[in-house]
């Protein structure tokens, strides 16, 4: 049986995509079109399959490849392989290094005081703004989330954090904007200078972080050497990225290119979530009045969670998890597969890709009634029982899901926790947020807020 979809067209599919307002709006129009399994034209992939059932995923979960050519914009970033195309026979062994670091539960409890003194810095500022003044919280929680980042990717130990912060943008910009430069354009010599010293910058830090973790210090040899490291200062400390690797023999430029793409994957997501989750909560007062109670009770006087507090916030995870159903940030994602695929009574060719359309999954009303509406109550043990386990996948799945799914969600709550409790926020009068599409990643033109400092017995000013 055919899989129905679009018929063909000789741009690629670019055409429909952008007319819709981006891939997350398109694929709500094909699978309200077409049906929970479509077929599309995908740019840079050629004919893709989108699956919306999370029944159906199921048949996808096992996919342990991407497809290339969608990624290799981000080829000039990594110098011993674009490590999100990894084949599976070496992204396995990558993958759950970074697990031990990164999922485990001594990262989480050593990162939320770094997570809660970052935080409490930006409530004193704003806190501190003159009455009526608005701020733009996905700029500003975007700046903050990257130097979160920072501490988990380079163990805290890089020297001029905010100058990390400012190369790895300027990369990273010069980096996405690989996806819609025309290959004919003539990019500015100045441009690629300030990009190369910008990455030699970010390499050279990294570096300097790894000589730390050698047994003998920085004079041991030099991380630039193709030495493999077997240790250092943090061995056993799965709490330290750099360190495990080390630890692990990985060769210095795999340790620098894994920095950059926890990076990458890390920069931006944590404080678009955020900054919907706040957006959210201004619009449903009852919600955010429940919040306050919550943390007001658990808190007490105390400004800021620890690690054990976080599980003594249910409704605010629920929160959470709610606004990454409707707003996730990574709105979908893409497997490559290797054989046939059967999925609903269709044949997904060898070799062809499949869509993740992530937000079609989100607001697919078969398993969320009104998805469109804000309902945190979704999340409660009662309501999730029974519920498809794809049926939320805002960090993916399968074998390529984010390795930093547990510590984004921690590093998100302790934000949120920091700002709720201390502040108030309102919309800015008259400033309407429109949902837009950065690349691979959810945003909004910006969300701008009235912030506020809370009365300690109750709303805002």
């Amino acid at each position: 049986m055919e899989i129905p979809g679009p018929e063909p067209c000789a741009d690629g599919g670019v055409g429909a995509i952008a007319r819709a307002g981006g891939l997350h709006a398109y694929q709500l129009w094909l699978h309200a079109e077409y049906g929970p399994v479509a077929r599309l034209r995908l740019p840079g992939a050629g004919t893709a399959v989108s699956i919306a059932d999370p029944v159906l995923l199921e048949a996808a979960v096992h996919l342990d490849e991407r497809p290339r050519r969608l990624f290799s914009f981000l080829d000039p970033l990594f110098e011993a392989g674009n490590l999100q195309v990894l084949p599976a026979d070496e992204h396995g062994p990558w993958r759950r290094l970074l697990l031990t670091v990164l999922a485990g539960r001594p990262s989480h409890e050593r990162h939320v005081a770094r997570f809660a003194a970052l935080a409490t810095g930006l409530a004193d500022r704003w806190a501190a703004l003159p009455a009526g003044r608005s701020v733009e919280l996905q700029r500003e929680l975007a700046g903050l989330s990257l130097r979160m980042v920072c501490g988990y990717a380079l163990g805290g130990e890089a020297e001029d954090p905010d100058g990390v912060v400012e190369a790895f943008e300027v990369v990273l910009a010069d980096q996405l904007e690989r996806l819609y430069r025309d290959p004919a354009e003539q990019v500015p010599e100045q441009h690629v200078e300030r990009t190369a010293r910008a990455l030699a910058r970010l390499r050279a830090t990294v570096d300097r972080v790894i000589a730390a973790h050698r047994p003998d210090g920085p004079s041991a040899g030099g991380p630039g050497t193709g030495d493999r490291g077997a240790g250092g200062s943090n061995t056993g400390d799965r709490s330290d990225l750099i360190g495990a690797l080390v630890e692990a023999g990985e060769s210095p430029a795999r340790i620098r290119d894994t920095v950059l793409a926890v990076m990458l994957a890390a920069h931006h997501t944590t404080g678009v979530a955020v900054s919907w989750t706040l957006h959210l909560l201004a619009a449903h007062p009852e919600a955010a009045a429940r919040v306050t109670e919550e943390l007001d009770r658990v808190l007490g006087d105390r400004p800021a969670p620890d690690h054990a507090d976080l599980h003594r916030l249910p409704y605010l995870g629920m929160v959470l998890r709610e606004s990454l159903r409707r707003y996730p940030p990574g709105p979908y994602g893409a497997r490559w597969t290797a054989g046939p695929l059967a999925v609903g009574g269709y044949t997904v060719p060898a070799g062809a890709v499949v869509l993740l359309p992530i937000l079609a999954v989100h607001l697919n009303p078969a398993y969320w009634p009104e998805p469109e509406r804000f309902r945190p109550e979704r999340f409660t043990p009662e309501e999730s029982a029974g519920r498809p386990r794809l049926a939320w996948i805002p960090f993916g799945l399968g074998p390529r899901a984010c390795e930093g799914a547990g510590l984004a969600m921690t590093e998100a709550l302790v934000l949120l926790a920091v700002l709720l409790k201390r502040l108030g926020f309102r919309p800015e009068p008259g400033h309407r947020v429109v949902p837009v599409e950065r690349f691979v990643l959810w945003a909004a033109d910006d969300i701008r807020m009235l912030v506020s400092p809370r009365a300690a017995d109750g709303p805002s000013r």
